[in-house]
């Protein structure tokens, strides 16, 4: 990434000024609140056609609209479908529903932190299902239209929560071990990474790329509305058990996202961990980081593994 001249307070317009995305059509997961509106606004804005993959419609629309105000001359097109990733029979509906190529896939979407275990339809931990098993059906599915794209970018919105757990594959769905909201969304944002790690590996013959990031502390979106306000109150205050990073704005937030997903300096780098709009350094443990990226999230031993029991859950549940 020599020329890099973006970090923690760049945003998502600023990162993507300059780039020209005319001809090319995009999904972001999640795109009807948060860092997921702003990428959609800011790939839009630089002439990407944008599909708003949301679980809630009208919402969808909502946003859609207020964003199109704003959009200038030789923005892209938005449109808004339904994308409920809970629920693997609309994940087959939404891929099947595609057509043509794509050139950018944002898995952004994700739950963080429900007090209390709850699993899906399938008997999977909600976290689990939902930030990994449902974005990696997604990605699998929508394969055929990544490689006719002839350069397509996978996306996948982690976070500095991979460093609270790594993924457990003995007991993903914690029938043995007592649930923790933290582990567990910790867990699922290693597979978010691992997912990057193996994409990378196993469609790069397809010209596909494949890259993790983590988008920063940004207090401001709907991602945080299963967390009590004393728990918010005490991880703002560092009495948490972890450290944040210093916080973000939405649009800077985005930045991270938009660069990975677009930006010619990350041109052909593929199995990767971003974040501050750069790649991050490997760090030997936990402790009070408030960045850097797990030996454990990038292993392709690990991200093989993952890979190989997720095909595995998918057939079951069909």
């Amino acid at each position: 990434m020599s020329g890099n001249q973006f970090n923690a307070s760049s945003t998502a317009a600023e990162v993507l000024e300059g780039v020209d995305l005319a001809g090319r059509r995009a999904v972001v997961t999640g795109a009807s609140s948060g860092i997921g509106t702003e990428t959609a606004r800011a790939l839009a804005a630089a002439g990407a056609d944008v599909t708003m993959a949301v679980r809630n419609v009208d919402a969808g629309n909502r946003v859609a609209e207020q964003l199109r105000g704003g959009l200038g001359a030789g923005a892209g097109q938005l449109q808004v479908m339904h994308l409920d990733l809970a629920n693997l029979s609309n994940v087959r509906a939404f891929a099947s529903a595609w057509s043509g190529p794509l050139h950018i896939l944002v898995n952004n979407a994700g739950v963080m932190a429900p007090p209390t275990l709850t699993r899906s339809s399938q008997g999977w931990e909600t976290q689990f299902a939902t930030n990994h098993i449902g974005h990696f059906a997604l990605a699998q599915q929508l394969h055929g239209a990544l490689a006719a794209a002839n350069g397509a970018r996978v996306v996948s919105v982690a976070s500095i929560g991979h460093l609270f757990c790594p993924v457990v594959f003995d007991d993903l769905h914690y029938r043995f071990r007592p649930y923790d909201p933290w582990t567990s969304y910790g867990q699922s944002k290693c597979a978010n990474v691992l997912f990057a790690v193996g994409a990378a590996k196993r469609w790069a013959r397809d010209g596909i790329t494949a890259n993790a990031l983590m988008p920063g502390n940004i207090g401001e979106t709907a991602l945080i509305r299963h967390i009590p306000a004393d728990v918010l109150a005490a991880i703002a205050s560092g009495k948490g058990g972890f450290a944040l990073p210093a916080p973000k704005t939405i649009p800077q937030g985005a930045a991270t996202s938009v660069l990975v997903a677009a930006s010619p300096l990350v041109e052909g780098l593929s199995g990767r961990y971003f974040e501050d709009c750069a790649e991050a350094p490997v760090v030997p443990d936990r402790g009070d980081r408030t960045a850097g990226v797990a030996a454990y999230a990038l292993d392709q031993d690990n991200a093989m593994r993952l890979w190989r029991v997720s095909e595995e859950l998918l057939k079951l549940a069909s």
